[in-house]
């Protein structure tokens, strides 16, 4: 039973009528326009990274700040405690050599996870 349209071998009439270069100028439309299509988009994500990194750097930005404020606020605390038990001058002494005794305790703990990653990095 042939339906409107179709052939003795049921191949839409249309179809058959397509030329073969008609197919192809076809395919080269559709494949431009979907990665025309894929580049648009990968502009959007791009986009959509780029203000997410900046946001995140900007927020990161702030709290360096935030904590840089809150070391210098308690270093501050700390003088204005010891101030009252050994005299200002020795309190600004306490002070001072506590951060820089953290400072270098940190460092150290820096400097034994370089040495850690260079010597795997050499196995």
């Amino acid at each position: 039973m042939r339906s409107e349209g179709q052939d003795e071998s049921g191949r839409n009439e249309s179809v058959r009528d397509e030329s073969v270069r008609d197919v192809w100028a076809r395919l080269y439309t559709d494949g431009r326009a979907y990665a025309e299509a894929e580049v648009e988009r990968q502009k959007l994500r791009a986009g959509i990274i780029g203000a997410g990194v900046r946001e995140a750097l900007i927020l990161a930005g702030v709290s360096i700040i935030l904590i840089f404020a809150s070391l210098v606020a308690s270093m501050v605390g700390g003088i204005l405690f010891f101030a009252p038990l050994v005299g200002m001058g020795w309190a600004i002494c306490i002070v001072v050599g506590g951060g820089l005794l953290l400072a270098l305790i940190l460092l150290l703990f820096a400097k034994g996870r370089i040495d850690r990653m260079k010597k795997a990095v050499k196995s």
